[in-house]
């Protein structure tokens, strides 16, 4: 048997399953599309998670792209982390060019121009649906690790949102957060202390300029009302087909912070809120994070950690989670370990660093005897890319130059106006785009602080009342002013008195001074 048809019998027996599954692309060996091979993935193991890398300009995001087209017609819905806003486009049909057909072709499907049903989603105020949380939602442990504190810190957080339940405070937005943390140190810490002990104003102080430093990352347009129902990620159109929630942060590449804070709020309440999944034939909801090291970027080791364990046990709630980035190294070793799925683009040697990182991403793939995994890794081209992922037993794939299909949507962004269509056509826009700003702690706090104030002003005129009151006399005498005005005429007389006799003043201090000694 020849090394081809050794190579094709391989290649078809790995990635034949027995359940549902969507094509990737056709197998290439030794340059050459293999006629007759496809690179699958079976929908069941979707919820495994999975890896889309590769140096820029290499086809990683249309890879990302044709991914989340061929799981929406799966009926699975889709998040995508739109960081360089190139990915807007695959609500409208692509086009029908050479090129395009010929990766179809390969893989022996027909290309058919398509658009998909998409909800465009922000942070901030750009255009789309936006999504916010409230500080109570969000929590005093992951407020906490988002915030970098230690234990002694994260305790007083704790004992704050306690404090804030016990005395229906309602933590909305971070200015109320702020405000109760200036109350439990300044006008409430008598208060404060006699019920939960007292805190380090030092302590305090910290966790407050942590906050602010957030608020300087934008976090504000985060945090408040209406918080955002994750139930709406999981939404299928009229035909069947998932939606495909597009989240616009174009403006968040410089504020990784801000970017980490709300995956990580994001994946805990999936957890939290969704039931256990067990074993389905699909995953419930699939979230690609474009340029993903910046959810890692400033993370701690607390929130990495964090991170680590929502990664581990959020497929059981059937959800998967795809880093998409340039370097495998960019994505923490203990997440890695969690990706099923692994598609690497080429990666480019410039340096002596670089050729370490190429040999270190290649020693992550199963062996295999059709290729030399480091060579391949610096030798493909556009739109081709290594690929293993997991059969319904769990065992990965065999290791697969894989011709990748291309995206039947638009590989570029909408106008304004058709983003605009878009908005307008949206069924949740309307629910989250209304800013509630009701009464919560900053409200309350201020209203309290007034009251004391004034009932501490109506009790002086009472105290004043029972003093004999001051003649004008006294009242001139007892100022401030006659008393600057009787030193200075008293400094004039001396300076008169010590120039009569010939002695200057400053000639006597220092005879005063020297004498002491």
């Amino acid at each position: 048997m020849s090394k081809i048809d050794q190579f094709k019998e391989e290649i078809n027996k790995g990635y034949t399953f027995k359940g549902d599954s969507i094509i990737l692309g056709a197998a290439k060996l030794d340059d050459q599309v293999v006629p007759g091979t496809q690179i699958k993935i079976p929908l069941s193991t979707l919820n495994r998670h999975g890896l889309i890398a590769g140096a820029t300009g290499t086809g990683k995001t249309k890879s990302l792209q044709g991914l989340a087209e061929a799981m929406s017609d799966a009926s699975i819905p889709v998040l995508l982390m739109d960081i360089k806003g190139d990915l807007s486009g695959i609500a409208m049909p692509g086009e029908a060019k050479s090129f395009i057909t010929e990766r179809a072709d390969a893989a022996g499907i027909t290309y058919n121009p398509s658009g998909f049903p998409v909800e465009l989603l922000t942070l901030s105020d750009q255009k789309g649906t936006r999504l916010r949380a409230t500080v109570s939602e969000f929590g005093p442990i992951l407020l906490s690790k988002i915030l970098g504190l230690n234990d002694t810190q994260e305790g007083i957080v704790s004992v704050v949102f306690k404090y804030c339940d016990d005395n229906g405070l309602p933590l909305l937005d971070l200015k109320d957060f702020i405000k109760v943390l200036q109350y439990v140190g300044e006008d409430g810490k008598e208060e404060f202390e006699s019920a939960y002990g007292k805190m380090s104003s030092a302590s305090v102080g910290t966790i407050m300029r942590k906050v602010i430093e957030l608020q300087h990352q934008g976090a504000d347009v985060f945090f408040g009302e209406t918080s955002f129902d994750v139930d709406d990620l999981m939404r299928i159109d009229n035909q069947g087909r998932g939606i495909i929630s597009v989240l616009r942060v174009l403006d968040l590449m410089d504020r990784p912070k801000l970017f980490s804070t709300f995956m990580l709020s994001l994946l805990a309440e999936l957890y939290a809120g969704l039931p256990e999944a067990g074993d389905e034939d699909r995953p419930k909801l699939v979230i690609f994070i474009d340029e993903a090291h910046l959810v890692f970027q400033e993370a701690s080791k607390a929130l990495l950690q964090q991170i680590e364990t929502v990664v581990k046990l959020i497929r059981s709630k059937g959800v998967g989670i795809y880093f998409v980035t340039q370097n495998p190294q960019d994505v923490p070793a203990s997440v890695l370990s969690q990706l099923g799925l692994k598609v690497q683009h080429a990666l480019r040697a410039f340096t002596a660093n670089d050729r370490k990182t190429i040999k270190e991403a290649a020693n992550n793939y199963p062996e295999t005897d059709f290729y030399k995994t480091e060579e391949v890794l610096t030798s493909m081209g556009i739109g081709e890319a290594l690929v293993t992922c997991l059969n319904e037993k769990g065992i990965p794939t065999p290791l697969a130059v894989s011709y990748m299909l291309p995206p039947r949507s638009r590989m570029d962004v909408l106008t304004d106006s058709e983003i605009d269509q878009l908005v307008a056509q949206s069924k949740i826009a309307k629910k989250y785009n209304e800013l509630v700003d009701r009464e919560s702690a900053y409200e309350i706090l201020n209203k309290k602080i007034d009251l004391v104030n004034e009932q501490e002003e109506a009790e002086k005129p009472a105290a004043k009342s029972g003093k004999a009151e001051k003649s004008t006399l006294d009242t001139i005498l007892s100022s401030s002013v006659t008393r600057q005005i009787g030193r200075t005429a008293a400094n004039i007389i001396t300076r008169s008195l010590l120039g009569a006799l010939g002695i200057s003043s400053t000639s006597s201090r220092s005879k005063k001074k020297t004498s002491w000694f």
